[in-house]
């Protein structure tokens, strides 16, 4: 497993990974939805974001974008999910940072139960305006 920062090169890949886990992760939202937000993903999200690639000895198979403390997105690559991918991307971000906030689907039970078993805890339940679903937002403490 390698972790470095992206590459201007690489981001049609992140989109890639991030569009295919969003429609799989996040199927009780109209696949419009996802589908309308991939050129602002390019062009915006990632190339404001302190990004990293997780790749094995052939491809990148996922990412992790932060926002000063903020965790903007972490996706693998749903061919290579279970591989421990995404807790190696969150161990080499929780090494970086004293604490860590993000949003998560409340119906994304997967996820929500990964950060979970990851140290994170529930600060407070919010509703996306964007999509009108209930979120919580979570945090991570260093010890």
């Amino acid at each position: 497993m390698n972790i470095r920062e992206n590459k201007n090169t690489e981001v049609n890949r992140l989109v890639e990974i991030w569009y295919e886990g969003s429609l799989i992760a996040h199927n009780f939202i109209d696949k419009n939805y996802w589908t309308s937000q991939q050129t602002e993903m390019a062009e915006k999200y990632i190339p404001m974001s302190e990004t990293y690639v997780v790749s094995n000895d052939k491809e990148v198979v996922g990412f992790v974008s932060m926002i000063d403390n903020y965790l903007a997105a972490l996706f693998i690559d749903v061919k290579h999910q279970g591989g421990g991918y995404g807790k190696g991307l969150l161990d080499f971000i929780k090494n970086q940072r004293e604490n860590i906030q993000l949003k998560v689907y409340k119906k994304n039970k997967k996820a929500v139960d990964f950060y979970w078993k990851n140290g994170f805890v529930i600060k407070e339940e919010t509703l996306d305006e964007q999509t009108s679903e209930e979120e919580f937002l979570m945090e991570w403490e260093k010890c």
